[in-house]
C-alpha cells in the first residue's frame, strides 16, 4: 500500500495539482485584497463612503457582557451575535465574481492558444513551443522522484 502511495504521488498529474492548489490559494488571497482594499472602497465612495462590511441585521440578543460598539460587525460576530451579515456577502459576492472572470479569461487566452496551434499543425507549420521553466523544474523533479527505488 505504501508503494502505491508513492506511486501516485510521484505521478506528474498530482504535482501539478499541488501546484494549481497552492497557486490557487494565493490567487484567491490576491483577488480578495483587490475586493477589499482597492474595489469595495471605490464603490464605497461611490455610494457616500459607505462600508459594506458595515450592513448587517442584528437578529439575536446582544450579550450583557458585551461592551463593543453595536454597530462593529467583526466585534458582534467574535461575541457570538447572530447576525445577517448581508453587506459581507455583497464583499465576497463581488470577490467571486472578479475570481470568475479572471479564471474565464484565462482559459478562454489558453483555448485561443490551443485553436490557433491545433491551425498551425494541421497547416502543418507549428513550430516548437518553448516550456517554461517551471514545467522543466517539475518534470525533473518528477523524473528523480521516479528513479528512487521504493522502501
Amino acid at each position: 500500500m505504501w508503494g502505491e502511495f508513492k506511486t501516485f504521488i510521484a505521478r506528474g498529474n498530482v504535482l501539478d495539482l499541488a501546484v494549481g492548489v497552492i497557486i490557487g490559494a494565493a490567487f484567491g488571497t490576491i483577488t480578495s485584497s483587490l475586493t477589499d482594499d482597492i474595489i469595495m472602497p471605490v464603490v464605497g465612495a461611490l455610494f457616500g463612503g459607505v462600508d459594506f462590511s458595515s450592513y448587517f441585521i442584528v437578529l439575536g440578543d446582544i450579550p450583557a457582557s458585551y461592551t463593543g460598539s453595536p454597530n462593529n460587525y467583526a466585534a458582534l460576530k467574535a461575541a457570538g451575535v447572530p447576525l445577517f451579515g448581508f453587506g459581507q456577502f455583497v464583499t465576497v459576492l463581488i470577490n467571486f465574481l472578479i475570481l470568475a472572470f479572471i479564471v474565464f479569461l484565462m482559459v478562454r487566452s489558453v483555448n485561443r492558444l490551443l485553436a490557433r496551434v491545433e491551425k498551425e499543425k494541421a497547416a502543418g507549420e507549428a513550430p516548437a513551443a518553448a516550456e517554461a521553466a517551471e514545467v522543466v523544474l517539475l518534470r525533473e523533479i518528477r523524473d528523480e522522484l521516479k528513479k528512487r527505488p521504493e522502501n
